[in-house]
């Protein structure tokens, strides 16, 4: 294993994901030695360095902030941020140790589990709001006549993962409401391109987070048809982070410093609204004028257990994956 450095924290600039390390998912989780310390934990006054793969979306800010603030540092990590399209598309640098960590939806831990890959949730991250004003949304044309989720019969909607969580709220919503799931068309795009598809006509609906959804909502020829999350499982986790089983069982001092680090952060960030919604400005190129004021996830490091026992429910009721799995092993526990 490769020991811990003495050095400074870096500030990180967010990478974008290489498009090979998709194609590693069906190697073993055998992995590189970086980013990995001694059995004998992370030595005082020494950094471990770390990779962590981001989403660049609003939410992610909260890791963010820990960086600025010095949080992980003060724990003995120096990490870099690099960005992915999605979830899923971290699970092979995961597994490889590519990323030491990554922070995605929870759907692809579930998948991954269902593929035989050993993938843990080390900590919360960010959670939708139970009621009120959410933080994603399916948008649709103003003319469109798509008005409740039974309108998507027949529609198709871009998401930007297939199999997770886009599709799953969807067609958990529009079966509540009475219609036909399966009579639901989705196509699988990144976020930042959603809003163009849609004036285009090239997709009947997108489902997007913020900033987009309220990017999009700002063209009085949108509107919002609903807020999947809270009519299929009201407050579900909508982010963990994550790692590959063999790092935590190598490195369960870095596992538990990151947990740790995780926890002091997303609860300063959650503290510190004004300062964390500053922080986007220059963390996603947002404006400061969207940057205070779209609406923003809870930032909470406690895992919502029965609410992620819902979501794997649903992911074999509709086929996403054959069972669900042993949920007590794809939790670290500190």
């Amino acid at each position: 294993m490769t020991t811990a450095r003495t050095t400074t924290t870096r500030r990180p600039r967010p990478r974008a994901l290489g498009a090979a390390a998709v194609g590693l998912l069906a190697l073993s989780a055998c992995g590189a030695d970086d980013g990995t310390a001694s059995e004998e934990g992370i030595p005082e006054g020494e950094l471990v360095e770390v990779t962590v793969g981001v989403l660049p979306i609003a939410p992610s800010v909260g890791i963010y902030y820990g960086i600025e603030h010095g949080i992980f540092e003060e724990h003995g990590l120096d990490v870099e941020l690099e960005y992915a399209d999605a979830g899923a598309a971290m699970l092979p640098a995961v597994s490889t140790q590519q990323y030491q960590f990554g922070i995605g939806n929870p759907n692809s831990v579930l998948n991954a589990a269902d593929q035989g890959l050993d993938i843990r949730i080390v900590s919360g991250y960010t959670n939708s709001w139970a009621e009120g004003d959410d933080v994603a949304g399916v948008i649709a044309k103003a003319d469109s006549g798509i008005e409740d989720w039974t309108d998507l019969e027949g529609a198709s909607v871009a998401i930007n993962a297939l199999q997770t969580q886009g599709d799953l709220t969807i067609m958990e919503s529009v079966e509540n409401a009475g219609g036909d799931p399966e009579a639901v068309s989705f196509t699988e795009m990144p976020f930042p391109d959603m809003p163009a598809q849609l004036e285009l006509d090239n997709v009947d609906a997108i489902w997007v987070p913020e900033p987009f959804m309220s990017q999009t909502l700002s063209d009085d020829a949108n509107h919002l048809v609903g807020h999947s999350f809270q009519d299929a499982v009201p407050g579900m986790p909508t982010m963990v982070a994550f790692s590959s089983g063999d790092y935590v069982d190598q490195n369960p001092e870095v596992a538990q410093a990151f947990h740790d680090a995780m926890r002091e952060a997303l609860s300063a960030a959650q503290a510190d609204e004004e300062g964390a919604r500053e922080l986007l400005v220059d963390f996603i190129d947002m404006p400061e004028e969207a940057a205070m004021s779209i609406a923003m996830e809870e930032f909470e490091a406690e895992i919502r257990t029965e609410e992620i026992d819902e979501v794997a429910a649903l992911m074999v009721k509709y086929g996403f994956i054959s069972e669900v799995p042993e949920m007590s092993e794809i939790y670290f526990v500190d």
